[in-house]
């Protein structure tokens, strides 16, 4: 690159092939096209917003901010692949990366992305909030046990969840739940 090229940083984050945004205390400061798009906004509707809006309960927003800080505060970035709501409503798969830019605050300032994944994972049964939970851990490949002890429930409740899910899913197998879950026929 020659030195008399200036690199405009602003026209890089809204051209951006995937959604992205800056973060304070899980309110949008700023959001590129491909984040609104995604969610069907306009960047301007969700700048200020909280990332409440993107989830489809609140519920599912505050438990997922529960289980980020010790994550973020561990590793200094979080990752998973969950279940989203666009602003007509419709829930889709979405994966989910985000960074503290400092990390003794986790929930601080942050860069965040996000990735439509639902053409390969369509939401495809009617799912519980905690539901949606579990199976976005199962299809991180946690254990029930594991899945327990981040959602701060009994493996039995978990086990129900899980059970719920392979009836859904026309399952008869865990595995086969989360192939499911992928969207991967078998």
């Amino acid at each position: 690159m020659s030195a008399s090229y200036a690199i405009d940083y602003e026209m890089i984050f809204q051209h951006a092939p995937v959604g992205m945004c800056i973060s304070v205390n899980r309110i949008i400061q700023a959001c590129n096209h491909a984040l609104a798009d995604m969610f069907g906004y306009d960047c301007a509707h969700l700048d200020g917003k909280s990332f409440e809006v993107l989830y489809p309960t609140e519920d599912e927003f505050l438990r997922t901010g529960d289980r980020i800080v010790p994550i973020m505060n561990a590793k200094g970035r979080y990752s998973d692949e969950r279940i989203m709501r666009r602003a007509s409503g419709e829930l889709f798969w979405c994966h989910v990366t985000g960074r503290a830019l400092d990390a003794k605050e986790p929930l601080g300032a942050g860069v965040w992305t996000f990735e439509d994944v639902s053409e390969k994972r369509p939401v495809t049964a009617a799912l519980t909030p905690r539901e949606r939970e579990i199976a976005a851990l199962l299809v991180e490949g946690k254990t029930s046990k594991v899945i327990a002890r981040e959602t701060d429930l009994s493996p039995r409740t978990v086990e129900m969840h899980r059970a719920r899910l392979m009836k859904k899913f026309s399952a008869s197998t865990s595995s086969e739940l989360v192939h499911k879950l992928v969207g991967v026929a078998r």
